[in-house]
C-alpha cells in the first residue's frame, strides 16, 4: 500500500481567489501547511484525510489588517478568546495595531523592552496567525524603526493624528499622561513627519523590503473635534450616535487626509495606508490627494462596522467607534467606492470592550461616557458576503478585498488565495445560510455586539488555519496554533 501524498483533501467546493471573475468547482489538496494541488477529481485516496466540502465556497483565509487584541483586557486574555471569535469568521490572520501608554500593557519606554514582552504573551494563545503594527508614539520609537522590521518582522506602523490633544472616548486635558511620553515630546505634526521619515528611511536601507513596508494613518483632526464636540454637547436636539458624529464632523477627516497625503509627499514616503475611511467626505478628500500625488501610493481601508451600521442604529452607545457611525448617505458612499474598487480592502476594527467597561449602567443613554470600539472579526466575511451580494459584488471581489489586497500590502506574502505554495488559509462558506446574528453565538468575551439581530445570509462553515481545521459547524477545534508572522514572510 503506498503513502498518501497528501496531508489533508477538501474535496467538492466551489473556489473563489482573489484575481478575474469566475468560481470554479475543485478539491484542494493540501500537504505540509501548504496548498499543493487545486484541481477537480482528485482521488481522496491519495490524501491521509478527506474533507466533504459539500459544494461550499472556498473563500482564502480572511486576513483582518486591523484588529486591537488587548486594549481593553489583558492581552493573555483576549488572545485567547478573540482569535476564537476570529476563527468563527473564517479570519486566518490578525494584524493587531499595538502601542506603549494606556490601555494594551499600560507602559512607556522603547520598543525593544516593550515588544518581546507583547511577543511571549502572545505565544501559544492565538488560534489563528497573527501579528503586530506598532506606533512610534516618541523619538526613541522612530530611532527602532530599522531593529522593529529586521529583528521582529514589523513591517506596518501607524500614526494616530488626533491623539496629541484629543482623548481616545472624547475631549480630554490630559494627552500627555495617556500616551506616557516625556515632558521633552510632543505628539503633533511634526513628529508625525519625523515618523514619516523614520519610515522611509528604513525603506531606503532595505530595497530587498521596502515594497512591504508601510505607514498606518488614523485620519481625524483634534483641534476640530475638540470645538465641535463643545458645540454638539450644548446642542439637546442630537443625542446618541448621531451626536458623536457630529462631534466628530466628516470634514475632520477630510482635512486628516489632507495634511496626511502632503507630509507623505514631503518624506516622499510612497506606501501609505488611510484605516477605516468612514464617511463620503474622507473617500472623496482620499481619492482627490491620489490625483494630487500619484506617486503615493494610498490604499483605503474601511470597516465593516461602517458598511453595516448608521446613526440610527438600535446599538446607540455600544455602536461608538473612532471613527463614528455615520448617517446612512455616507455608508451608502462607501458601498458605491468599495464596489468601484476604490476602497483596497474591508477589516473589522476588532477591539473588544466588555459591556461593563464600554458603559456603565448608571451611564446608559450618554454617548459621550461611552468608551469607543466594539468587537465584529466574527461577522466580517459572512456580513460582506450577504449584503455585497445583495448590492451586485462579486466573490472575486470579496476576496480581494478580504484576504489578497491586505496580505499583499502588509507582507504576507504565503496568504491571501487558494493556489499551489499558499498556506492552507481556507473558510467554507455557505452562501445560502441564513441566521440572526446575536452576541450569546459568539467566543468573544465582548458579551454584547452592535451587529445584534441583523439577519444575514452567508455564514462559514469550516475555516482551516494552514491545513488545521480549527472551526468546523460551530464549533472550536483543538488548541491555539496560531503562528507569529514575521514580516515580510519570504
Amino acid at each position: 500500500m503506498t503513502t498518501p501524498e497528501f496531508d489533508l483533501l477538501i474535496k467538492n467546493v466551489r473556489v473563489v481567489r482573489p484575481q478575474g471573475n469566475v468560481v470554479f468547482d475543485a478539491d484542494i489538496a493540501v500537504r505540509g501547511g501548504r496548498i499543493a494541488k487545486v484541481a477537480p477529481a482528485i482521488d481522496a485516496l491519495r490524501a491521509k484525510a478527506v474533507h466533504d466540502g459539500r459544494g461550499r465556497l472556498a473563500f482564502p483565509g480572511v486576513v483582518d489588517a486591523h484588529m486591537h487584541s488587548g486594549i481593553y483586557s489583558p492581552l493573555a486574555e483576549d488572545a485567547v478568546s478573540e482569535s476564537k471569535a476570529a476563527a468563527m469568521g473564517g479570519v486566518t490572520s490578525s494584524l493587531n495595531y499595538f502601542r506603549t501608554g494606556q490601555y494594551y500593557l499600560n507602559k512607556g519606554g522603547p520598543y525593544r523592552k516593550f515588544f518581546p514582552e507583547v511577543l511571549r504573551i502572545s505565544r501559544d494563545r492565538f488560534y489563528v496567525d497573527y501579528g503586530y503594527h506598532l506606533a512610534p508614539m516618541d523619538r526613541k520609537h522612530i530611532e527602532e524603526i530599522p531593529m522593529l522590521i529586521e529583528k521582529h518582522g514589523v513591517s506596518s506602523f501607524k500614526i494616530f493624528m488626533f491623539y496629541g490633544s484629543h482623548g481616545l472616548h472624547g475631549a480630554s486635558d490630559t494627552q500627555r499622561d495617556f500616551l506616557m511620553i516625556g515632558d521633552d515630546e510632543r505628539y503633533d505634526l511634526a513628529h508625525f513627519e519625523f515618523v514619516m521619515r523614520g519610515v522611509q528611511a528604513a525603506r531606503e536601507a532595505m530595497p530587498d523590503k521596502a515594497r512591504q513596508i508601510s505607514l498606518s494613518l488614523h485620519c481625524e483632526t483634534a483641534e476640530i473635534m475638540t470645538a465641535y464636540t463643545k458645540i454638539v454637547e450644548k446642542d439637546r436636539s442630537l443625542k446618541g450616535l448621531a451626536a458623536y458624529s457630529a462631534s466628530r464632523p466628516q470634514h475632520s477627516e477630510g482635512l486628516a487626509v489632507f495634511i496626511a497625503s502632503y507630509l507623505a509627499h514631503e518624506t516622499a514616503l510612497p506606501n501609505i495606508n488611510l484605516l477605516h475611511l468612514s464617511s463620503k467626505k474622507a473617500v472623496q478628500a482620499a481619492l482627490m490627494m491620489a490625483d494630487v500625488f500619484p506617486h503615493i501610493d494610498f490604499r483605503r481601508e474601511v470597516t465593516i462596522g461602517h458598511l453595516m451600521l448608521d446613526i440610527t442604529s438600535k446599538a446607540a452607545e455600544l455602536a461608538k467607534v473612532n471613527p463614528p457611525i455615520r448617517p446612512r448617505e455616507d455608508v451608502e458612499f462607501l458601498w458605491e467606492a468599495l464596489l468601484a474598487g476604490e476602497l483596497d480592502w474591508v477589516v473589522s476594527d476588532h477591539a473588544c470592550c466588555r459591556q461593563e467597561m464600554k458603559i456603565p449602567k448608571h451611564y446608559f443613554g450618554n454617548i459621550w461616557m461611552a468608551k469607543s470600539g466594539f468587537g465584529g472579526t466574527e461577522y466580517l466575511l459572512p456580513a460582506l458576503i450577504s449584503e455585497g451580494t445583495r448590492r451586485g459584488m462579486g466573490y472575486n471581489q470579496m476576496a480581494r478585498v478580504t484576504s489578497w489586497n491586505p496580505a499583499q500590502r502588509y507582507g504576507l506574502n504565503h496568504k491571501g488565495d487558494i493556489a499551489e505554495g499558499f498556506d492552507a488559509d481556507i473558510a467554507l462558506v455557505d452562501p445560502a445560510h441564513s441566521w440572526t446574528i446575536a452576541a450569546a453565538g459568539s467566543p468573544s468575551t465582548q458579551g454584547y455586539t452592535p451587529f445584534e439581530g441583523l439577519e444575514l445570509s452567508a455564514r462559514v462553515d469550516t475555516t482551516f488555519l494552514r491545513g488545521m481545521k480549527i472551526w468546523d459547524d460551530g464549533q472550536l477545534i483543538g488548541k491555539p496554533r496560531g503562528q507569529y508572522l514575521h514580516r515580510p514572510t519570504a
